[in-house]
């Protein structure tokens, strides 16, 4: 059985992976093949969307991971199996792989884009600097695993919200990112089209800067999350102490049959206030 359901995780890591790149690139493809109709604000919503609708499609499954910096940022903060990340690593890869290879023949798109001026390549290199581009990097990955942490694994969080949360924390990074280094955050997505068209030069930077900041942003806000109270267990005064029996309420309740009901509350529980005062009825 823990095999099989290994294999879930993988796959569904696969295909999420597969649909991110997929998507994001096509945009990209789109944008430079038809005379930029998409432009940076479209191309940044198409990675966000996409992020955020296969977060809700498959988070239940393996977690949604679609990204190596990821996946070796929650397994350091012990949010995530260590001895599963070689296998999430390998269905990032192959995903992303699969879906620049499926672009390159679907768009007919040169053998030699990386080198051949005017020709349509989806890989990222730096536009700018090496080191603006790798400080871009990582404060974009690190903003992303920061608000990873935040809603999708804090307890305390309204983890309904978390796919929209990490979807807009992409656009915001491609937004400001994608005119510099283009805003990757990603190695798998940047390794498939380096490998499909062989061009290595300043790969490094896409895969080192995403992962230290990935590390950075989970950790920052586990060394933020000091406790697993909400705020407002925090703020509250006096209410963590047992009650008296005099400090216990007696809340009337009548029902449809007009019959009184008394209830004996604890001071937490009237309003979800402390009210401490109140006295035994």
């Amino acid at each position: 059985m823990e095999c099989i359901v290994r294999k879930e995780f993988l796959f569904g890591e696969f295909v999420g992976t597969f649909s991110l790149v997929f998507a994001g690139c096509s945009a990209i493809v789109v944008n430079d093949t038809y005379g930029k109709p998409v432009t940076l604000p479209g191309i940044a919503l198409t990675w966000g969307l996409t992020v955020m609708v296969m977060t809700y499609s498959i988070g239940h499954i393996s977690g949604a991971h679609f990204n190596p910096a990821i996946t070796i940022a929650l397994a350091s903060s012990r949010k995530f199996p260590l001895k599963q990340v070689p296998g999430y690593i390998a269905a990032q890869v192959l995903g992303s792989t699969l879906a620049i290879e499926s672009l390159r023949l679907l768009f007919n798109l040169n053998n030699n884009g990386c080198s051949l001026k005017g020709a349509i390549y989806v890989g990222t290199h730096p536009s700018s600097s090496n080191t603006a581009s790798f400080v871009v990097e990582f404060i974009a990955t690190f903003n992303l695993l920061f608000v990873i942490s935040a809603v999708a694994t804090d307890k305390r969080a309204n983890r309904s919200f978390a796919g929209l949360a990490i979807g807009a924390t992409v656009v915001l990074d491609i937004l400001f990112g994608g005119p510099i280094s283009g805003a990757s955050m990603n190695p798998a997505r940047s390794l498939a089209p380096a490998y499909i068209w062989g061009c290595y030069k300043d790969l490094w930077i896409y895969i080192v800067a995403p992962v230290v900041g990935a590390l950075t942003g989970a950790w920052t806000y586990n060394m933020l999350r000091s406790t697993n109270k909400s705020f407002g267990e925090i703020i509250r005064p006096n209410c963590n102490k047992e009650a008296s029996l005099e400090e216990f309420c007696v809340l009337q309740m009548v029902d449809p049959n007009n019959r009184k009901i008394f209830i004996l509350s604890s001071p937490i529980d009237i309003n979800d206030t402390c009210n401490i005062t109140c006295k035994l009825a």
